[in-house]
């Protein structure tokens, strides 16, 4: 027998009806037949068709007509297909009923099912429900619970399949985020073990050299003067300038091949006075040492500023993951919805492309809710996703706050095309999308939707082109 194909038991006609091998004792042992009426088992009986299968083959496949319900008797089986871009496996067992339901719209099989061991299961043809509905009402009744469980277990996947791509895309964003900083400090840690043998070996020759107190403070002085926390630093044509004009002097006292010496001055920005003042009162290889000695400083310093910077910028990133998370606070407390918008903001930097400007209307009285600050954030970052997406690298992010009456409204608007009139009623549904296959799942709205009712709120939507809104009206907490 070939994979795919099962082994029917021989029916008898009754009637004209198929009447299966399934005994009525069996069929009641299935729980959606428990304590059924006997003329109603025995109308489901004439209706039913037993086939067995073996190990490994399918009774049905993905993109077969949706044409039968299936009471499973003995066995253990498996539904297996692509779920929401992921292959999804779900065991079934004997006692259940699955394949399409009465009610359902579904019109092919979206999975394979299949035998994992020998076993025995019923067929009822779907174009049988509308008589199923009408003589058997409480069964009916029973499957029409198992489709809506099995609605929300579908659901259930999705989102976390949602919220696993969320936080997969989070994960890159930050990691991206983070890289550059951390790129930029190793950078400067690797220089800096250079730099430190220049600045050693300018020492060495410079204290061998009779230098007088004057010339001595003189040098120290100059070298304090480029040192000073938060100087500017030149960049691009004006520090090329710079460079061209101290090559000048330092060649005009007599120092040649001096270009690297004149690009270390030039980065801790000395000017070209303080350069000419320096080598006219000091000789040729003293001042020489002394300059080498001070550029390699400066650099030292310079150096020191960027893995500075660049751990702040990492210690800054991790303090928004945390208060983005809510890492070690209560479940539910008071939020500043402003602050969590700008947590929210600070995770979703790298999406915010050089064209998108963020435009910022906060009441200066901190406006709290009562929320669970995680799912708070969800909602902020759907939103604010879905504003950046539309406008596609080039328009004006709106975030505002106020309060009306006892409620917290946040805002968040974009400059993009703006929701068709015929795509708005269907945004908050789940699985409905207007992204290609793979980008979206279609439950970002709906979870919006949820949470923001779960806390006991509602959001209105304002669209047209060139200016969509979404409002979040929260209850107002103390």
């Amino acid at each position: 027998m070939s994979d795919g194909q099962v082994a029917s038991v021989p029916v008898a006609a009754a009637h004209g009806k198929a009447q299966s091998m399934i005994s009525s004792v069996e069929l009641r042992s299935v729980e959606a037949f428990s304590g059924l009426p006997d003329d109603q088992i025995e109308w489901f009986l004439s209706h039913v068709q037993e086939v067995s299968v073996k190990a490994g083959e399918a009774f049905v496949r993905q993109g077969d007509p949706a044409d039968w319900m299936f009471v499973l008797l003995e066995g253990l089986f498996q539904w297996r297909g692509e779920f929401g871009g992921d292959t999804v496996s779900l065991p079934a067992h004997a006692g259940e009923v699955s394949g399409v339901l009465p009610f359902s719209r579904m019109k092919r099989f979206t999975v394979t099912g299949r035998a994992l061991t020998d076993g025995r299961l019923g067929k009822f043809p779907s174009a049988t429900f509308p008589e199923l509905i009408q003589r058997m009402p409480e069964l009916t009744t029973r499957l029409v619970a198992t489709m809506s469980e099995r609605i929300r277990e579908g659901t259930r996947i999705e989102q976390l399949r949602d919220r696993s791509a969320s936080l997969g895309k989070l994960s890159a964003g930050l990691a991206h985020e983070l890289n550059n900083p951390a790129s930029a400090a190793k950078r400067a840690a690797d220089q800096m073990r250079g730099m430190l043998e220049k600045m050693r070996s300018a020492n060495s020759e410079l204290w061998r050299r009779p230098i007088n107190d004057t010339d001595k403070a003189r040098i120290e002085e100059v070298e304090a003067s480029l040192l000073q926390p938060g100087a500017t630093l030149l960049d691009g044509l004006a520090l090329s300038d710079l460079e061209e004009r101290l090559d000048s002097i330092l060649n005009s006292y007599g120092h040649a091949d001096s270009w690297e010496l004149s690009a270390g001055l030039a980065k801790c920005n000395m000017s070209p006075d303080t350069l000419a003042s320096l080598l006219a009162h000091l000789d040729s290889s003293t001042a020489r040492s002394a300059l080498a000695r001070i550029a390699a400083s400066a650099e030292l310093s310079i150096l020191l500023s960027t893995i500075e910077n660049s751990s702040t910028r990492i210690s800054k990133l991790v303090r928004t993951v945390r208060e983005y998370t809510y890492l070690d606070q209560a479940p539910v407390q008071k939020i500043d919805v402003a602050r969590s918008l700008e947590t929210t903001l600070g995770t979703l930097a790298h999406m915010l492309h050089p064209g998108v400007e963020v435009r910022r209307t906060y009441e200066p009285v901190p406006l709290l809710v009562s929320a669970v600050g995680s799912e708070l954030n969800q909602v902020w970052t759907n939103l604010i996703e879905n504003a950046i997406d539309a406008m596609l690298g080039q328009g004006e992010l709106r975030l505002q706050t106020f309060h009306d009456d006892n409620c917290v409204v946040v805002e968040i608007g974009d400059t993009g095309s703006g929701i068709p009139a015929e795509v708005k009623p269907h945004i908050f549904d789940p699985f409905f999308t207007t992204k290609g296959v793979g980008e979206g799942t279609g439950l970002g709205l709906n979870t919006v939707q949820t949470i923001v009712r779960k806390l006991g709120g509602n959001i209105q939507i304002t669209s047209r082109p060139g200016d969509t809104r979404f409002q979040v009206w929260l209850p107002r907490v103390d």
